[in-house]
C-alpha cells in the first residue's frame, strides 16, 4: 500500500508565528528518507497553511511524486497547471471549516468539475476526485473523466474514535455520542462496508483508489483489509505523533502499518 504523507500541518505550525520554522522543506526531506511513497499538500484558496512558494519549492526539491490537492477555483487551477504535480486531487473547500469535512459534490458541480479536469488534463496532469464513499459518487467521477478517486474516510474515523477512545465521555456536543455502543458498532460496520463497496466498484470501473481523512495509527488497519485501495494519504496523525517521536520515526511507524 502506498503511503502519501501530508505535510500541511508543518505549514500550520509555521504560519502560527509566520516565520520559517518549522521548515517545510526539511519535513519534505525527512518524509522522503523515512519511507513515504508520496508527498501530499493542499493549496487552499485562503492560504491558511501551504503557500504558493511552498508549492514551487516542494515541486523543485521532492524526490517523490507530489499529490497536490486543490479546489476547482480557476486561479488555483492555473497555479496547479503551471506546477505540473504528479497528480492533482480536487477537493471541496469552505472557508469556515477547520478541515475538509466531506467529499466533493460531483452532482451539483458537474460542469465546474469537468472544466477543471479538462484544464488539468491539458497540462498532462492526472486527476483524482476526493469523494464520499458512495457508488453514485464513484460512477460520476468516472463519467467526469477522473483517473482516480480518493474515498473520504471521515465518517468511519469519527465513529471508530467514539468506540475506541474517551471521546464519548469528553465531548457531548456530538449527537451520535448519545447512541448506545451496539448502535455505534452497527454504524461502524456500515461505514466500512460503504468504503469497501465503493472501492471495489471504482476498481471495476478502472479507477485507481485511494482513501484518506481521519486515518491514524489506531484505525488504519481497517483500511488495510480492503484490497481495492492502493494508497492512503495521512497527515495530521503523523505530524501529531512526530511531536513526541520525531518526524522520521512517525513516518516509519505509519509505513510499517501500511505495508502489505
Amino acid at each position: 500500500m502506498k503511503l502519501g504523507v501530508n505535510i500541511d500541518h508543518i505549514a500550520v505550525l509555521r504560519e502560527a508565528r509566520r516565520v520559517n520554522d518549522p521548515d517545510i522543506l526539511e519535513a519534505l526531506y525527512i518524509a522522503c528518507e523515512s519511507g513515504a511513497d508520496q508527498i501530499t499538500i493542499h493549496l487552499r484558496e485562503d492560504r491558511r497553511h501551504i503557500q504558493d512558494r511552498d508549492v514551487v519549492n516542494i515541486m523543485a526539491h521532492s524526490k517523490l511524486p507530489v499529490n497536490l490537492e486543490c479546489s476547482i477555483n480557476r486561479e488555483i487551477l492555473q497555479i496547479v497547471s503551471q506546477q505540473k504535480p504528479h497528480r492533482a486531487t480536487l477537493v471541496p473547500e469552505k472557508r469556515e471549516e477547520v478541515t475538509t469535512e466531506g467529499g466533493l459534490d460531483v452532482f451539483n458541480y458537474q460542469d465546474e468539475i469537468k472544466y477543471a479536469i479538462e484544464q488539468l488534463h491539458d497540462a498532462l496532469i492526472p486527476v483524482s476526485l476526493f469523494v464520499d464513499p458512495t457508488l453514485e459518487a464513484v460512477e460520476m467521477s468516472k463519467e467526469l473523466g477522473a483517473e482516480m478517486v480518493e474515498l473520504h474516510t471521515g465518517a468511519f474515523a469519527n465513529i471508530f474514535a467514539m468506540l475506541h477512545s474517551n471521546l464519548s465521555h469528553s465531548n457531548h456536543s456530538i449527537k451520535e455520542l448519545e447512541l448506545p455502543r451496539y448502535e455505534l458498532e452497527t454504524r461502524l460496520q456500515k461505514a466500512l462496508e460503504d468504503i469497501k463497496r465503493s472501492a471495489m466498484y471504482a476498481k471495476e470501473l478502472d479507477l485507481e483508489v485511494a482513501a484518506g481523512h481521519g486515518l491514524n495509527y489506531h484505525n488504519v488497519n481497517e483500511m488495510m483489509q480492503i484490497n481495492a485501495i492502493t494508497e492512503l494519504n495521512i497527515g495530521q496523525s503523523i505530524i501529531a505523533r512526530s511531536v513526541f517521536t520525531g518526524l522520521s520515526e512517525a513516518v516509519r511507524q505509519m509505513k510499517s502499518l501500511t505495508s502489505r
